[in-house]
């Protein structure tokens, strides 16, 4: 009996042991399947599945431009393209706002989800979402108050103010709509749902393209046709942003979020921060550049109109190889975000090497594509005297010639924002525009004319590229990238 007894005892203990093993795998296989995939799914593929639909947005925001471009180039020619870049700066403007709010949302709401702060996650998208509104019904309000000395102080010639007149009258409509659309992208982005950021967009750019075929050809509304279509397309999409916004899954929104607070307005403000300067940085090479085209153009054979319709141009080309650099580190934010504010140091390093690496082969891409076909893609926005293309294939090939090089600043200076280090991101963002660029552009062509502007633009990108690789070293180096922890090398 006492053989038995000792038996059932141990089979007993073994079913209590059993039981108890059981238990704990069903836990920690409900553990796993309630973690935010952005901490568990292989790096590889979470950049993947962010990185293709924010690419495609980034590319659509961009077609807006072009495709207006196209049209405007093909039905007004080189006035009407040169009327577009005088605008230009307000456009960066909107994209300024877009992304001080919506990565600096974005990037505060990731970063509060990985540190298991809900409540104040959805602050961080209410807030954001009532301020990019605000801000942009201001900027409409200026933009038609003052819009003739504005847009004089851009550059704007006497032959091309009526039509960059016109074309901004229109537009400005559209600016509150246009921030909404891009900047709310980036919420519903960090919400986990990259692919709906992408439906927004490319509704409004198939919109914009339908309308600028039938209001600029069908209708011969010229430039303002282009301009129409364009507010159009863009208050479609912004209904769409909207409505996904209000259905946020993640966290449930209300309407106490929406009412601004300061101490989430400035952490949404101070992570938006580099990403914007980076805008603002563009808006004011922008106007500064047009400026030294006009004066050093007059001067040069050919003329004001040519070298700001050419920069204009290739300044748009120039942003839709930009807009697959973006996209990919804009795709690194909310994964490298949750994984630095859960403290999973290994896959914040794997996801910045990753998008690296996919940066460089595609800059590489656009290096040989603009270096080897500069007069096709020229042709494209319609026809000109050969004093036009040949301005258009020097800049082309000179300006952009560290284009193999360009992916590094920007995808480096959205990472530091990214894991929390705002300060850093912002300065990566100023170097090539505010700190290299400008001054090269006032101080070069003293020497050799209007190419100086051409130089300015290779030697900015070459130092940029420079300073980036030096930060991200030294942010690699410190011991949290090295001290491997179990779970956290899953590629």
């Amino acid at each position: 009996m006492g053989d038995k007894g000792v038996k059932k005892k141990d089979i007993k203990d073994k079913d209590i042991k059993e039981k108890n093993i059981e238990e704990k795998d069903i836990k920690k296989k409900d553990k796993r399947e309630s973690a935010n995939p952005l901490g568990t799914l292989p790096v590889g593929r979470l950049l993947l599945k962010f990185a293709i639909p924010s690419i495609i947005a980034m590319l659509v925001t961009s077609l807006y431009n072009i495709v207006d471009q196209i049209f405007i180039g093909q039905s007004v020619g080189e006035l009407g393209n040169a009327a577009t870049n005088i605008a230009f700066p307000l456009t960066t403007c909107c994209l300024a706002i877009s992304l001080l709010f919506g990565v600096g949302g974005s990037s505060a709401f990731n970063l509060s989800m990985g540190a298991g702060e809900k409540k104040e996650a959805a602050h961080y998208v209410g807030n954001s979402v009532m301020l990019m509104l605000i801000c942009g019904i201001v900027l409409f309000g200026i933009s038609q108050i003052f819009l003739e000395p504005m847009l004089r102080f851009f550059g704007s010639p006497e032959e091309v103010l009526a039509y960059a007149k016109t074309y901004t009258r229109i537009t400005s409509v559209g600016f509150p709509f246009a921030i909404i659309t891009t900047g709310g992208g980036h919420l519903i982005r960090a919400d986990g749902r990259p692919k709906i950021m992408m439906m927004c967009n490319l509704t409004g750019a198939a919109i914009n393209t339908a309308l600028d075929a039938l209001f600029v050809f069908g209708f011969s509304w010229g430039i303002a046709g282009a301009a129409a279509a364009t507010v159009i397309g863009q208050v479609i999409a912004a209904v769409l942003a909207i409505y996904y916004l209000i259905h946020y899954q993640t966290v449930q929104l209300e309407w106490k979020h929406l009412r601004p607070q300061w101490r989430f307005v400035s952490r949404v403000m101070s992570l938006g921060t580099a990403p914007c300067s980076n805008q603002l940085a563009m808006t004011v090479v922008q106007i500064v550049m047009n400026k030294t085209l006009k004066y050093y153009g007059s001067m040069s054979v050919y003329g004001e109109a040519i070298p700001i319709a050419c920069a204009g141009i290739i300044s748009k080309v120039n942003m839709l190889f930009f807009s697959f650099i973006i996209g990919l580190s804009q795709s690194l934010q909310p994964i490298a975000s949750f994984n630095y504010g859960a403290k999973q140091y290994i896959r914040v390093k794997q996801a910045f090497q990753k998008a690296f690496f996919a940066g460089a082969i595609l800059s590489i891409a656009a290096f040989v594509l603009f270096q080897t076909c500069p007069r096709q893609i020229i042709s494209i926005f319609g026809e000109g005297s050969e004093e036009y293309f040949l301005f258009s294939i020097s800049y082309f090939k000179i300006f952009l010639f560290f284009t193999f090089w360009n992916f590094m600043q920007p995808i480096t200076s959205n990472f530091f924002t990214a894991i929390g280090k705002p300060q850093r991101g912002t300065f990566l963002s100023l170097t090539r525009q505010v700190i290299f660029l400008i001054p090269l552009i006032l101080i070069l062509p003293l020497f050799v004319g209007i190419h100086g502007v051409m130089y300015a633009g290779m030697v900015s990108d070459g130092l940029a590229g420079i300073v980036a690789i030096i930060m991200m070293l030294r942010e690699f180096r410190l011991p949290v990238y090295s001290t491997r922890k179990k779970g956290l090398d899953s590629a």
